[in-house]
Protein backbone atom coordinates (compact mmCIF):
# COMPACT_ATOMS: atom_id res chain seq x y z
CA UNK A 1 0.00 0.00 0.00
CA UNK A 2 1.80 3.57 -0.96
CA UNK A 3 1.55 6.32 1.07
CA UNK A 4 -0.76 7.95 -1.17
CA UNK A 5 -3.88 5.07 -0.18
CA UNK A 6 -3.79 6.80 3.39
CA UNK A 7 -6.08 9.43 4.31
CA UNK A 8 -6.71 11.16 6.81
CA UNK A 9 -8.24 15.01 6.81
CA UNK A 10 -6.08 16.48 8.74
CA UNK A 11 -2.49 17.53 8.30
CA UNK A 12 0.26 15.44 9.57
CA UNK A 13 3.30 18.18 10.04
CA UNK A 14 6.98 17.48 11.44
CA UNK A 15 7.33 13.53 10.42
CA UNK A 16 10.55 11.79 10.37
CA UNK A 17 10.65 8.81 9.19
CA UNK A 18 13.92 7.32 11.53
CA UNK A 19 13.30 7.03 15.14
CA UNK A 20 16.00 8.24 17.96
CA UNK A 21 18.01 5.39 18.69
CA UNK A 22 18.60 6.74 22.17
CA UNK A 23 14.42 5.91 23.44
CA UNK A 24 15.99 1.50 22.79
CA UNK A 25 15.20 0.15 26.25
CA UNK A 26 18.55 -0.78 28.54
CA UNK A 27 18.10 -4.48 29.75
CA UNK A 28 16.93 -5.25 33.86
CA UNK A 29 16.11 -1.99 34.17
CA UNK A 30 12.78 -0.73 35.82
CA UNK A 31 11.91 2.66 35.37
CA UNK A 32 9.21 4.23 37.66
CA UNK A 33 7.04 6.47 35.33
CA UNK A 34 3.91 7.66 36.64
CA UNK A 35 1.10 6.37 34.25
CA UNK A 36 -2.23 6.92 35.91
CA UNK A 37 -3.71 4.41 33.64
CA UNK A 38 -7.20 4.75 35.75
CA UNK A 39 -9.37 8.16 35.57
CA UNK A 40 -8.93 8.94 39.23
CA UNK A 41 -7.19 12.10 38.72
CA UNK A 42 -9.33 13.12 35.94
CA UNK A 43 -11.37 15.39 38.50
CA UNK A 44 -8.71 17.46 39.58
CA UNK A 45 -7.04 17.40 35.86
CA UNK A 46 -10.59 18.46 34.37
CA UNK A 47 -10.30 22.26 35.35
CA UNK A 48 -6.55 22.84 34.08
CA UNK A 49 -7.93 21.27 30.50
CA UNK A 50 -10.97 23.02 30.96
CA UNK A 51 -8.83 26.40 31.26
CA UNK A 52 -6.59 25.44 28.08
CA UNK A 53 -9.84 24.67 25.36
CA UNK A 54 -11.07 27.92 27.21
CA UNK A 55 -7.99 29.82 25.81
CA UNK A 56 -7.70 28.47 22.73
CA UNK A 57 -11.51 29.15 21.42
CA UNK A 58 -10.44 32.40 22.71
CA UNK A 59 -7.46 32.61 20.04
CA UNK A 60 -9.99 31.97 17.27
CA UNK A 61 -10.17 35.78 15.47
CA UNK A 62 -13.42 37.19 15.58
CA UNK A 63 -15.20 33.81 17.10
CA UNK A 64 -18.23 34.39 19.43
CA UNK A 65 -19.50 31.12 21.17
CA UNK A 66 -22.77 31.47 20.14
CA UNK A 67 -26.02 30.36 22.54
CA UNK A 68 -27.13 26.86 22.76
CA UNK A 69 -30.63 25.34 22.07
CA UNK A 70 -30.41 24.88 17.91
CA UNK A 71 -29.20 22.51 15.78
CA UNK A 72 -26.60 25.25 14.02
CA UNK A 73 -25.30 26.32 17.91
CA UNK A 74 -24.38 23.01 18.76
CA UNK A 75 -22.93 22.35 15.22
CA UNK A 76 -21.14 25.60 16.24
CA UNK A 77 -20.01 25.07 19.25
CA UNK A 78 -18.38 21.28 17.88
CA UNK A 79 -16.79 23.29 15.21
CA UNK A 80 -15.30 25.51 17.45
CA UNK A 81 -14.38 22.68 20.26
CA UNK A 82 -12.86 21.16 16.91
CA UNK A 83 -10.71 23.59 15.93
CA UNK A 84 -9.54 24.11 19.64
CA UNK A 85 -8.85 20.64 19.90
CA UNK A 86 -5.99 21.41 17.30
CA UNK A 87 -4.41 24.12 19.91
CA UNK A 88 -4.95 21.53 22.71
CA UNK A 89 -3.26 18.19 20.82
CA UNK A 90 -0.12 20.32 20.47
CA UNK A 91 -0.13 20.99 24.00
CA UNK A 92 -0.54 17.29 24.53
CA UNK A 93 2.18 16.52 22.18
CA UNK A 94 4.79 18.96 23.83
CA UNK A 95 3.87 17.21 26.88
CA UNK A 96 4.59 13.55 26.10
CA UNK A 97 7.90 14.68 24.97
CA UNK A 98 8.70 16.21 28.14
CA UNK A 99 7.39 13.05 29.47
CA UNK A 100 10.54 10.89 27.56
CA UNK A 101 9.25 9.84 24.37
CA UNK A 102 11.28 11.24 21.47
CA UNK A 103 10.13 9.83 18.79
CA UNK A 104 9.15 12.85 16.19
CA UNK A 105 6.92 10.81 14.16
CA UNK A 106 5.31 8.97 16.73
CA UNK A 107 5.07 12.61 18.28
CA UNK A 108 3.20 14.18 14.99
CA UNK A 109 0.80 10.99 15.07
CA UNK A 110 -0.45 12.03 18.71
CA UNK A 111 -0.64 15.49 17.83
CA UNK A 112 -3.13 14.84 14.41
CA UNK A 113 -5.50 12.39 15.55
CA UNK A 114 -8.35 13.68 17.39
CA UNK A 115 -8.70 11.53 20.64
CA UNK A 116 -11.88 13.43 21.55
CA UNK A 117 -13.93 11.62 18.59
CA UNK A 118 -13.38 8.31 20.52
CA UNK A 119 -14.56 9.25 23.69
CA UNK A 120 -18.27 9.68 25.23
CA UNK A 121 -19.47 13.36 24.17
CA UNK A 122 -19.89 13.51 28.01
CA UNK A 123 -15.85 13.16 28.71
CA UNK A 124 -14.67 15.25 25.80
CA UNK A 125 -13.53 18.19 28.88
CA UNK A 126 -10.91 15.17 29.84
CA UNK A 127 -10.03 13.65 26.42
CA UNK A 128 -6.33 15.20 26.32
CA UNK A 129 -5.43 15.07 29.68
CA UNK A 130 -2.74 12.53 30.92
CA UNK A 131 -5.21 9.49 31.96
CA UNK A 132 -7.44 6.76 30.86
CA UNK A 133 -10.96 7.22 30.16
CA UNK A 134 -13.70 4.51 30.84
CA UNK A 135 -14.84 3.94 27.35
CA UNK A 136 -17.94 0.79 28.84
CA UNK A 137 -17.55 -2.85 28.95
CA UNK A 138 -14.95 -2.32 32.03
CA UNK A 139 -12.58 -1.26 29.52
CA UNK A 140 -10.32 2.26 29.22
CA UNK A 141 -8.87 4.30 26.23
CA UNK A 142 -4.97 4.38 27.64
CA UNK A 143 -3.45 8.15 28.87
CA UNK A 144 -1.92 9.51 26.17
CA UNK A 145 1.62 8.93 26.88
CA UNK A 146 1.50 5.56 27.29
CA UNK A 147 -0.36 5.49 24.02
CA UNK A 148 3.12 6.88 22.63
CA UNK A 149 5.49 5.20 24.39
CA UNK A 150 4.46 1.61 23.42
CA UNK A 151 4.20 2.94 19.71
CA UNK A 152 7.89 4.66 20.42
CA UNK A 153 9.10 1.48 21.38
CA UNK A 154 7.82 -0.96 18.71
CA UNK A 155 9.56 1.40 16.12
CA UNK A 156 12.96 1.82 18.43
CA UNK A 157 13.98 -1.47 15.81
CA UNK A 158 16.70 -2.62 14.12
CA UNK A 159 14.80 -1.67 10.71
CA UNK A 160 15.01 2.06 11.12
CA UNK A 161 11.44 2.29 12.72
CA UNK A 162 10.17 0.59 9.19
CA UNK A 163 6.77 -0.89 10.07
CA UNK A 164 5.17 -2.54 6.94
CA UNK A 165 2.57 -4.64 9.07
CA UNK A 166 1.54 -4.37 12.95
CA UNK A 167 -0.82 -5.97 14.93
CA UNK A 168 -2.84 -4.50 17.65
CA UNK A 169 -4.71 -6.40 20.53
CA UNK A 170 -7.26 -4.52 22.36
CA UNK A 171 -8.96 -2.62 19.57
CA UNK A 172 -10.81 -0.48 21.92
CA UNK A 173 -12.52 2.40 21.14
CA UNK A 174 -9.96 2.57 17.60
CA UNK A 175 -7.64 5.33 18.93
CA UNK A 176 -4.64 3.97 19.41
CA UNK A 177 -5.36 1.65 15.96
CA UNK A 178 -6.01 5.47 14.25
CA UNK A 179 -2.18 6.53 15.97
CA UNK A 180 -0.44 3.33 14.55
CA UNK A 181 -2.36 4.09 11.16
CA UNK A 182 0.29 7.14 10.79
CA UNK A 183 3.50 5.18 11.48
CA UNK A 184 2.37 1.53 9.96
CA UNK A 185 2.18 0.69 6.60
CA UNK A 186 -0.98 -1.59 7.56
CA UNK A 187 -2.75 -2.03 10.63
CA UNK A 188 -4.55 -4.80 12.02
CA UNK A 189 -6.41 -4.94 14.93
CA UNK A 190 -8.46 -7.34 17.15
CA UNK A 191 -11.28 -7.05 19.76
CA UNK A 192 -12.86 -9.40 21.62
CA UNK A 193 -16.09 -7.58 23.22
CA UNK A 194 -18.24 -6.95 20.03
CA UNK A 195 -20.17 -3.75 21.06
CA UNK A 196 -16.68 -2.42 21.29
CA UNK A 197 -16.01 -3.52 17.88
CA UNK A 198 -18.75 -1.60 16.29
CA UNK A 199 -17.32 1.34 18.93
CA UNK A 200 -14.21 1.09 16.95
CA UNK A 201 -15.88 0.95 13.68
CA UNK A 202 -17.93 4.37 13.91
CA UNK A 203 -15.64 6.30 15.72
CA UNK A 204 -13.06 5.58 12.64
CA UNK A 205 -15.33 5.71 9.84
CA UNK A 206 -15.50 9.56 9.52
CA UNK A 207 -11.48 9.98 9.26
CA UNK A 208 -11.59 7.66 6.41
CA UNK A 209 -8.33 5.80 7.35
CA UNK A 210 -7.40 3.34 4.46
CA UNK A 211 -4.92 1.09 6.22
CA UNK A 212 -6.64 -0.11 9.17
CA UNK A 213 -8.56 -3.92 9.07
CA UNK A 214 -10.47 -4.38 12.02
CA UNK A 215 -10.96 -7.49 13.10
CA UNK A 216 -13.79 -9.13 15.58
CA UNK A 217 -11.98 -12.28 17.75
CA UNK A 218 -9.93 -13.48 20.07
CA UNK A 219 -6.87 -11.88 20.55
CA UNK A 220 -4.54 -14.12 22.66
CA UNK A 221 -5.04 -16.13 19.31
CA UNK A 222 -3.77 -13.52 17.13
CA UNK A 223 -4.30 -13.40 13.44
CA UNK A 224 -2.13 -16.08 11.73
CA UNK A 225 -3.48 -15.76 8.16
CA UNK A 226 -1.72 -12.06 8.41
CA UNK A 227 1.12 -12.90 9.99
CA UNK A 228 4.53 -11.94 10.41
CA UNK A 229 4.01 -8.61 11.78
CA UNK A 230 6.71 -6.06 12.61
CA UNK A 231 5.07 -5.14 15.37
CA UNK A 232 2.49 -6.35 17.89
CA UNK A 233 1.17 -4.16 21.10
CA UNK A 234 -1.26 -5.29 23.32
CA UNK A 235 -3.56 -3.08 25.54
CA UNK A 236 -4.17 -5.03 28.10
CA UNK A 237 -2.18 -6.94 30.51
CA UNK A 238 -1.88 -10.76 31.57
CA UNK A 239 0.55 -13.04 33.57
CA UNK A 240 2.29 -14.00 30.27
CA UNK A 241 2.48 -12.91 26.69
CA UNK A 242 0.62 -15.12 24.27
CA UNK A 243 2.83 -17.94 22.45
CA UNK A 244 0.95 -17.66 19.63
CA UNK A 245 1.68 -14.12 19.67
CA UNK A 246 5.35 -14.63 19.75
CA UNK A 247 5.14 -17.30 16.91
CA UNK A 248 3.35 -14.37 14.60
CA UNK A 249 6.05 -12.03 15.46
CA UNK A 250 9.32 -11.75 12.55
CA UNK A 251 12.68 -12.12 13.47
CA UNK A 252 13.36 -8.40 14.19
CA UNK A 253 10.12 -7.44 15.07
CA UNK A 254 9.21 -5.99 18.46
CA UNK A 255 6.31 -6.72 20.75
CA UNK A 256 5.48 -4.07 22.67
CA UNK A 257 3.17 -5.51 26.27
CA UNK A 258 2.28 -4.91 30.17
CA UNK A 259 2.45 -7.78 31.71
CA UNK A 260 1.08 -8.81 35.64
CA UNK A 261 -1.69 -8.79 37.87
CA UNK A 262 -1.49 -5.99 40.65
CA UNK A 263 2.42 -4.93 39.62
CA UNK A 264 2.33 -4.64 36.04
CA UNK A 265 5.72 -3.70 34.06
CA UNK A 266 5.45 -2.84 30.52
CA UNK A 267 7.66 -5.67 28.52
CA UNK A 268 9.66 -5.30 25.21
CA UNK A 269 10.00 -8.72 23.68
CA UNK A 270 12.13 -8.47 20.20
CA UNK A 271 12.28 -11.94 18.60
CA UNK A 272 16.02 -12.65 17.18
CA UNK A 273 15.89 -15.81 15.60
CA UNK A 274 13.91 -18.37 14.45
CA UNK A 275 13.42 -20.00 17.94
CA UNK A 276 14.68 -17.05 20.09
CA UNK A 277 13.38 -14.24 21.85
CA UNK A 278 14.97 -11.50 24.23
CA UNK A 279 12.76 -9.90 26.83
CA UNK A 280 13.65 -6.63 28.28
CA UNK A 281 11.58 -4.64 31.18
CA UNK A 282 10.83 -1.21 30.72
CA UNK A 283 8.63 0.79 33.45
CA UNK A 284 5.60 -0.03 35.69
CA UNK A 285 1.78 0.78 34.45
CA UNK A 286 -1.62 -0.47 34.87
CA UNK A 287 -3.63 -1.46 32.16
CA UNK A 288 -7.34 -3.62 32.14
CA UNK A 289 -6.65 -7.53 32.29
CA UNK A 290 -6.12 -9.59 29.08
CA UNK A 291 -8.94 -12.01 28.51
CA UNK A 292 -9.64 -15.10 26.18
CA UNK A 293 -12.68 -15.62 24.30
CA UNK A 294 -15.33 -13.29 22.84
CA UNK A 295 -18.10 -11.90 24.39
Amino acid sequence: MSEKDKRFPLPLASVVDSPSRASRAQPSSVIKVATPQTATRNAALNQQHNQARTAALADIPGRALPKTGSASAQSSIRQDVSRASESVRHAMAARIAKQGVRDAKVLAAMQTVPRHMFIEQGLSSQAYIDASLPIGHHQTISQPYIVARMIEVMRDNANAGKLDRVLEIGTGCGYQAAVLSLVAKEVYSIERIKPLHELAKSNLRPLRIANIRLHYGDGMLGLPQAAPFDGIILAAAGLEVPPALLEQLCIGGRLVAPVGDRHQVLQLIERIGKFEWTNTTLEACHFVPLRPGIV
